[in-house]
């Protein structure tokens, strides 16, 4: 755990993260010690991707979360159990990476609840993630619709 992840953005509370696409790749300097994969666990693809790395496993611990790309995950209860875990990890000191195909709605999403659990307003934890991750991060309605209702789903 020396090193900070290359990309990653401070959250509100000063939490660091990296969100990718990983169709970029790996980035250069230290690998994650934890990966938050927002994609269906290589082996289990119906048809691979148009690339290839979709058989790609990491050699650090990692979670996945089936979710569909420009959608919202298939379970939201498991969903925002993995991303409060991750959280908790990257809080505690792991470098931690979120990551999805193309690193802007899924991951975008992520990281705005990310930054919900790190105390920013849910109101506004779009335009934070935007304005420090991706300007056209979380892509869809319901998308947006999603970090609403992850927010109400920490207060229940």
């Amino acid at each position: 755990m020396t090193g900070e992840l290359e990309g990653a953005i401070a959250l509100p509370d000063g939490t660091a993260i990296r969100g990718r696409g990983r169709r970029d790749g790996m980035p250069s300097g230290p690998e994650p010690d934890f990966g938050l994969y927002l994609f269906r666990r290589p082996g289990t693809h119906r048809k691979l991707l148009r690339t290839t790395v979709a058989e790609w496993e990491p050699s650090w611990a990692a979670d996945w979360v089936d979710w569909p790309d420009f959608r919202m995950p298939r379970d939201g209860r498991a969903a925002a159990a993995s991303i409060a875990a991750a959280f908790g990890r990257a809080r505690a000191g792991e470098r931690v990476e979120v990551v999805c195909d193309g690193g802007t709605g899924r991951t975008g999403t992520v990281i705005a609840c990310m930054a919900v659990l790190a105390g920013h307003p849910a109101a506004e934890a779009l335009a934070w993630t935007r304005t420090h991750y991706r300007r056209r991060a979380v892509e869809t309605p319901g998308q947006k619709r999603w970090i609403g209702w992850f927010a109400a789903h920490l207060r229940a």
